[in-house]
């Protein structure tokens, strides 16, 4: 079946957000794939493309042996079948880490299946509609910064705190990993950089910072 042109350049810029994204997470990725035009994107998968045809595998630009999927399903509402399909195809090549772009959403299975999963793979699902641009880009999303041990051992000592009492101040089990990040917002009457901390448990890392981790 063959495209309009609006569903056309929605995939274009999907593809290259999710492209931009794995370069941010240190995935081998270049420019050049970054940069197809549409014209060249309808010239590689035809005005009858589909969605599995945007399937990518790639690796970490340090460690050849970490992988990652990016699966497009082909289903508007993806179900336990399909989820049963990619894992059982990463397991075959050893790959535990993946990201689903779904048109709508997961079915209740499938979300159970994903959880049920968590120890062994790990799947990030993104709707089309969140990729269509990168926030990243957005002139109010702030420059994101996760901090290195020495950074966070500075900060921690500055205020006087243990990591712990930062969970325990936000509701969170100590059990459970987070980021300590510094968003970078430029004061337009200075041209200077204010500096914010914050402390973001795993689970409710926002998109737009997930963007930027090399690891979640």
């Amino acid at each position: 079946m063959v495209l309009f042109e609006e569903e056309i350049t929605r995939l274009h810029r999907i593809r290259k957000t999710v492209m931009q994204m794995l370069k941010d997470r240190n995935y081998l990725v270049g420019d050049f794939e970054i940069n197809v035009t549409k014209e060249q994107f309808r010239n590689k998968y035809g005005d009858n493309m589909k969605r599995e045809d945007l399937q990518l595998n790639k690796t970490k630009r340090n460690d050849s042996s970490d992988q990652i999927y990016v699966f497009f399903p082909e289903e508007a509402k993806v179900g336990v079948k399909t989820m049963k399909t990619y894992t059982n195809r990463m397991k075959s090549e050893n790959v535990f880490r993946a990201i689903l772009v779904v048109q709508q959403n997961l079915t209740p299975f499938a979300r159970t299946c994903i959880s049920e999963i968590s120890s062994k793979f790990h799947l990030e699902v993104f709707q089309e509609a969140e990729l269509l641009v990168n926030i990243k880009e957005h002139v109010l999303v702030p420059e994101q910064q996760v901090l290195t041990t020495e950074e966070k051992k500075t900060l921690l000592e500055r205020y006087t705190v243990k990591e712990t009492q930062i969970q325990e101040a936000l509701m969170l089990p100590g059990s459970h990993e987070g980021f300590l990040f510094q968003l970078l917002i430029p004061c337009y009457k200075t041209g200077q950089f204010v500096y914010e901390t914050m402390f973001v448990r795993n689970e409710y890392l926002t998109h737009g910072i997930r963007h930027i981790l090399k690891n979640t």
